[in-house]
């Protein structure tokens, strides 16, 4: 048996500050390979990826997701024990990613391993592991979705292992996820003097103008498992340094969590008419660059949703909240391929200084894993 909180410990040593891979998937692939998985190496664009499968294609399948790379450290000298030292010192294991999420994955690795080689499952079990889930997300779930695809591999349900609670294991499941966007608004106008604006064209009042509008109305009031849209303004510059001139162009970045109420297009289309309705107004035009994150999902309570529950509510003695609340993850993509929700430890200290977990919880994790691939497959 793999003990999952060493295997924690083994995975912080890697340096793996995306997309390095530090030797991590390497050190799983030899681990699952020896319990009998079918591992493939998925490199996009110099980002690593692993896929591993047990069991035939076809079969019935339980998937996991995870990623073993990490946000960059910090100042190694802010950190009480160096930050890639895998430390256990006193029941909690140290280092970047020990919250984020390397027990994940060395909990549902060593809840795979375990029971394939204990109790042999009639079905299938793969594993899609990322070194691109703190980077810019292009090459990594993503390409390992796409291979899938390309080599007719499937999953029927699968669990990100992210963690998941706020401050006590068994607490919360996420179910789903609000969508994001980012939208880059520049406002073009006609550079002038301040003592003589009638021979110019203000962009930032323009700007300001579309800026109210969005943001003196509310998105909407929530859906059935949503909160609330949110539309934030991030920025506003002109780069003007003189106070008598009016500036030729301003510029804004909005941000934009949204329910399932919405998708991007909707909502980057309505933002695109009200700048139109803006710039026949004052005479001032605007461009508009939009970047999806992702799209708002849920996986709507059911028998896999209640199965985990269930699991849950028997190892940790809490009834767990089913959430959408947070903000993105890989579960964005996995949602186009399969039912997806997500499960894992309390998320004290992600991306902290001091980052650490217990090692008690990681092997209570694992435990849970292990419960749910025997009730799923019983």
């Amino acid at each position: 048996m793999i003990d999952p909180a060493q295997l924690t410990a083994d995975l912080i040593r890697c340096r793996t500050v995306t997309p390095d891979e530090g030797g991590a998937l390497q050190l799983l692939a030899d681990l699952l390979t020896a319990a009998g998985f079918e591992c493939h190496r998925i490199d996009r664009n110099g980002t690593p990826n692993l896929f591993a499968r047990w069991g035939a294609r076809g079969a019935r399948t339980f998937g996991f997701n995870g990623h073993t790379d990490v946000v960059p450290p910090g100042d190694p000298a802010s950190w009480t024990h160096p930050p890639f030292s895998g430390a256990e010192i006193d029941g909690w294991i140290w280092g970047r990613g020990a919250t984020d999420m390397k027990s994940g994955v060395a909990a549902f690795v060593a809840a795979a391993v375990d029971f394939v080689t204990q109790t042999p499952p009639d079905g299938a079990i793969v594993l899609t592991i990322t070194g691109d889930e703190e980077g810019p997300g292009k090459d990594g779930t993503r390409a390992l979705l796409d291979w899938m695809d390309q080599h007719s591999e499937r999953m029927d349900v699968c669990i990100v292992g992210e963690p998941s609670n706020p401050d006590r294991m068994g607490e919360m499941i996420k179910i789903g996820r609000r969508g994001s966007m980012t939208l880059e608004i520049e406002a073009q106008g006609k550079q002038g003097h301040a003592a003589y604006p009638h021979r110019a064209r203000n962009p930032l009042h323009a700007l300001t103008r579309l800026l109210y509008d969005l943001t003196a109305v509310p998105l909407d009031k929530g859906t059935e498992h949503f909160d609330p849209s949110g539309l934030q303004i991030t920025t506003i510059d002109c780069g003007n340094p003189a106070s008598n001139v009016i500036p030729e162009k301003a510029r804004a970045t909005i941000n934009i969590r949204f329910n399932d109420a919405h998708t991007s297009d909707m909502l980057d289309r309505m933002i695109r008419d009200r700048a139109e309705a803006v710039a026949t107004a004052t005479g001032v035009t605007f461009q508009i660059r939009t970047d999806v994150s992702g799209e708002s999902f849920l996986t709507r309570p059911g028998p896999f949703v209640e199965l985990v529950a269930g699991v849950v509510r028997a190892e940790t003695g809490l009834d767990p909240v089913l959430s959408t609340s947070g903000g993105t993850s890989d579960a964005r993509f996995v949602k186009d391929h399969c039912p997806v929700l997500e499960f894992g430890l309390v998320g004290h200290f992600m991306h902290q200084v001091d980052e650490r977990v217990p090692a008690d919880q990681v092997r209570q994790l694992a435990r849970i894993y292990r419960r749910i691939l025997e009730q799923y497959f019983a």
